[in-house]
């Protein structure tokens, strides 16, 4: 059970560690083929921010694509496949494309299922500590996993989206385009795959989460 909801985290996280490795041979920065693609792409409204570490995403709202420092400014095969992963994100948004409205109706759900499973959890020991409820372990347990799982199920639902932004839309820019050498394409796919699971897994790593909750009921009983 461990090794299938951190598995998945770890593996990404080896992943992009493994290839963010500066390659003299790399003709740009992340940041730098990020505002190539946009302009490439007719995308001149689309904003390129430097933003906070292990934050790399694409904004729909303030529509900016935010690269971390280290992708930002690294000459590396994550920085640039990460950066071609998040324009990816901006292609469809910009264009409109039927998987973009994944996000826009799943994602809002799961933050909100997550906030009123974390209110619960919050509650119920402060209540517990008052009124004598039996079971309390194992309400908390339905409820912490029911939120928990719904929101990785939620993520399961766009993960379409998140595939499209990493093999119908970066990995041909980055093959045709020639932005990187071929000898380095396996790794490229490697770290499109990471890119494009790094909100399930994440989801899935919160599950352990719980039992920080149920902890707090040797403090309260």
């Amino acid at each position: 059970m461990i090794a299938l909801i951190f598995g998945p985290q770890i593996w990404v996280k080896y992943v992009l560690n493994k290839h963010n490795k500066s390659l003299p041979d790399m003709p740009g920065t992340g940041g730098e083929l990020a505002n190539h693609l946009l302009r490439q792409f007719g995308l001149a409204n689309v904003k390129l921010e430097e933003t906070k570490p292990g934050t790399d995403h694409y904004d729909p709202q303030d529509n900016a694509v935010r690269l971390s420092p280290e992708y930002f400014q690294g000459k590396s095969l994550t920085a640039v496949a990460v950066a071609a992963h998040e324009v990816g994100h901006a292609i469809q948004f910009n264009r409109n494309e039927p998987v973009s409205f994944l996000r826009k109706r799943f994602l809002g759900k799961a933050h909100l299922m997550q906030k009123i499973g974390v209110y619960l959890l919050m509650g119920i020991p402060l209540i517990a500590g008052i009124i004598r409820i039996p079971h309390v372990a194992g309400l908390m347990l339905f409820i912490g996993l029911l939120t928990l799982l719904s929101s990785v199920f939620i993520y399961m639902a766009i993960l379409p989206e998140e595939w499209d932004a990493s093999f119908n839309k970066a990995l041909p820019i980055l093959e045709k385009g020639g932005y990187v050498p071929a000898t380095y394409m396996p790794a490229i796919r490697q770290i499109l795959k990471a890119c494009a699971l790094t909100y399930v897994a994440a989801a899935l790593a919160d599950v352990l989460s719980l039992w920080r909750w149920l902890a707090l009921l040797r403090y309260v009983r």
